[in-house]
């Protein structure tokens, strides 16, 4: 990537100085404590996933929350928590939650091959931290949202080395611990990697089918937690779904056609997705870009939808910023991220349970902004990876270096 001088990209990939890993260090450990001083269970979201596995544990079935939404192996792999004390989880979980999130942003820098020393590593996630409300709410929450935040760009990583079945199987483990990334499965789809495909539905199909042997309720899932998803008629959760299905009755609309949109919008996001695969610029971009523009478009249509999903595509998004043809280049990205600043107060949004309204505009915009990017503008993409030379475009480099004239080049 050849980069002029009065680019912003060649200040990001430079390295960071001591003082900005102090300050970013100092937010994280500050949200860190604050959540281990004000929760409990690891957080609410956590609390239910462990609550259920200590329900299994003394004989009882998982699935009589009607708020636990996972798969069996779920149940299975929360058990070690339900065996530690509530103090250790107070503690332990906020912890491998920012940890996990760290790690995520990390494996997406490598995925971009923007060095981890660089002023971009320090930036992003303290802007992440400090200037996007979903970060701190998912630490607060102990939300299991945080393996696809990991999972999906170490499955890039390694689908973009080549490793196409690692990194199917990366994404069955996910998938096996909550249902998110399930959409990821069109990506393989589109890239022709059969073999790969496989392990992204036997992984979660086969640990899920033997651990429901070990339940009461074998089909709990089946019989409880499918039906429940497919209406979603909540009066907890429905307050805080951010999709238009969940968001546009409570405008009026008929839920009938709010659902008809939200399928069509997805629908056409999927579309936009494949067409993003197949067009212009490196590898890496392309990768994350039709990922993005999966998962968005689940977004749009699944109940329920939260404004902590965002973050499994964001940080993708957002370290590959040095790429001229990156989607980040465009205002409405920055300006769909505006709703979630902490601190700010919206007219008639003050309620917590009228933010799903503020969320909803974030997720369209950004879905619609990576959309029309995968068809509009994505040409700009063919010249992200050397300016100067085409064929270069499409390359995978080791990292970033000094190049003649004080640019930046892979």
């Amino acid at each position: 990537m050849a980069m002029g001088k009065s680019d912003i990209s060649g200040w990001l990939v430079r390295p960071a100085g001591l003082g900005w890993w102090a300050g970013l260090v100092a937010v994280l450990a500050a949200l860190t404590t604050h959540t281990m001083l004000v929760t409990s269970d690891g957080g609410m979201d956590n609390g239910i996933v462990v609550d259920a596995a200590r329900t299994w544990l003394d004989g009882g079935s998982p699935y009589d929350d009607a708020h636990f939404l996972y798969f069996p192996s779920a149940v299975v792999a929360a058990a070690p928590q339900a065996l530690l004390p509530r103090s250790v989880l107070d503690v332990l979980i906020p912890v491998l939650v920012v940890l996990a999130l760290v790690a995520g942003w990390m494996c997406a820098l490598l995925l971009h091959r923007v060095p981890l020393r660089s002023r971009l590593a320090v930036l992003g996630l303290l802007g992440l931290a400090a200037g996007f409300a979903p970060f701190a709410q998912l630490v607060r929450l102990g939300n299991w949202t945080v393996t696809a935040v990991l999972a999906l760009p170490l499955c890039l990583l390694l689908a973009s080395r080549g490793r196409w079945v690692a990194a199917g199987v990366v994404i069955g483990v996910a998938v096996a611990l909550k249902p998110l990334l399930a959409p990821m499965a069109l990506l393989f789809l589109f890239a022709r990697r059969w073999g790969a495909l496989a392990p992204v539905v036997l992984v979660p199909a086969v640990s899920s089918v033997v651990a429901a042997f070990f339940l009461p309720d074998p089909t709990g899932f089946l019989t409880r937690t499918l039906p429940f998803l497919f209406t979603a008629d909540d009066a907890f959760l429905r307050f805080y779904e951010a999709g238009p299905a969940a968001v546009l009755p409570r405008l009026g609309v008929p839920e009938a056609l709010a659902q008809g949109l939200a399928v069509a919008a997805a629908a056409a996001g999927v579309a936009c997705a494949c067409r993003r695969w197949r067009g212009p610029g490196p590898e890496p971009l392309r990768l994350a870009e039709t990922s993005a523009g999966l998962m968005l478009s689940a977004f749009l249509v699944s109940r329920p939808s939260y404004n902590h999903y965002l973050l499994v595509v964001l940080p993708l998004l957002l370290a590959g910023l040095p790429y001229a043809g990156s989607v980040t280049r465009r205002p409405w990205f920055w300006l769909a991220l505006v709703p979630q600043l902490p601190g700010m107060t919206w007219p008639w949004l003050e309620s917590g349970k009228r933010r799903a309204f503020r969320d909803a505009v974030t997720l369209c915009v950004l879905a619609g902004t990576v959309a029309y990017h995968a068809v509009r503008g994505a040409r700009g993409a063919r010249d992200a990876g050397d300016a100067g030379d085409e064929e270069g475009a499409g390359r995978a480099a080791d990292g970033w270096r000094a190049a003649p004239g004080g640019a930046v080049r892979p």
